[in-house]
């Protein structure tokens, strides 16, 4: 074979591995970086999906302040965040404890208070984005009393609704809508039950007097705030006390004939389809077996 034939073929399989060489190590640096690309990727969903809280280092007993209490910081799924848990420690600067909290146990507003808080004032009670609305209440709306300072409550509003009939005549009907649910009771009446956040949710102060307040005063959002005001001059506000176990937030469909009967009437078909099924008995094949002048019926067996 001719030296510059040799030397042509040595040179192509050269030319040729370095071909290759490149290609793997394009390969390789798009697979590191579709791996880099997913390791983002997964690291921005768990950022997304976690919150960096304040716990509790050790027992804080009440009263305690919260420049000399021993916090730490803790990254959890937002599905185990507590209501109104603190974030930053600059958020709850100057303020005291007023509830134990116990070791590894988030920090929340609901166990904390200011100085302006201590004395019962309302606008040191209302919560930052809130507002303070009363409204005013009987003593069915009201729970006959039972309502409290610190308690949770959701608003229903009873409204007329315009409608049009089958002969396309006006008309309304009445509507029981659920308006805000896990809503905080900042005072009945004037009563403010001193420091809303040094109770827990399940805790209770008594009214003073003994009667029926007759305002109930939320925090509610301004936009909240905005409906509250509208259905008390078009329609009437009732409460349904929550527990103190309860924050969570469901749809619920509105009230009225239509809704009524959708949920009554499949729960009676229900309830008779099951009646019919425990009266009809089994029925029981048989045979008859004469033995002389007598007769018998015997089951057949399955």
């Amino acid at each position: 074979m001719p030296i510059e034939k040799q030397k042509l073929i040595l040179i192509s399989g050269i030319a040729l591995g370095l071909v290759v060489v490149v290609m793997v190590k394009m390969y390789l640096d798009q697979q590191q970086q579709a791996v880099r690309e997913q390791a983002k990727k997964a690291i921005a969903n768990m950022q997304v999906n976690q919150t960096a809280v304040l716990i509790a280092k050790q027992d804080i007993p009440k009263g305690s302040m919260i420049e000399s209490a021993p916090l730490d910081t803790s990254v959890v799924p937002n599905k185990f965040v507590q209501p109104q848990a603190v974030t930053s420690l600059s958020r709850i600067s100057g303020m005291i404890t007023v509830a134990d909290i116990s070791q590894g146990e988030q920090v929340t507003l609901t166990k904390l208070a200011t100085s302006k808080q201590a004395g019962g004032d309302l606008a040191g009670l209302t919560p930052a984005g809130k507002r303070a609305i009363s409204i005013a209440v009987d003593n069915l709306s009201s729970l006959a009393g039972m309502i409290k300072p610190g308690d949770y409550v959701d608003v229903i509003a009873t409204l007329q609704i315009p409608m049009q009939n089958a002969e396309g005549q006006q008309g309304s009907q009445i509507a029981v809508l659920s308006l805000f649910q896990n809503v905080l009771v900042l005072a009945m009446g004037q009563n403010t039950g001193g420091p809303v956040a040094s109770r827990g949710r399940g805790e209770t102060v008594e009214t003073t007097g003994g009667g029926v307040a007759p305002l109930v005063t939320l925090a509610l959002t301004p936009q909240e705030a905005s409906f509250a005001a509208f259905v008390q001059e078009q329609g009437k506000i009732r409460f349904t006390l929550r527990s103190p176990a309860d924050a969570k937030i469901e749809p619920i469909t509105p009230a009225n004939l239509n809704t009524l009967f959708q949920y009554i009437m499949p729960q009676q078909q229900a309830q008779a389809v099951s009646q019919e099924t425990q009266e009809e008995e089994p029925k029981i094949e048989t045979i008859e077996i004469y033995r002389g002048a007598s007769k018998e019926r015997i089951p057949l067996s399955k």
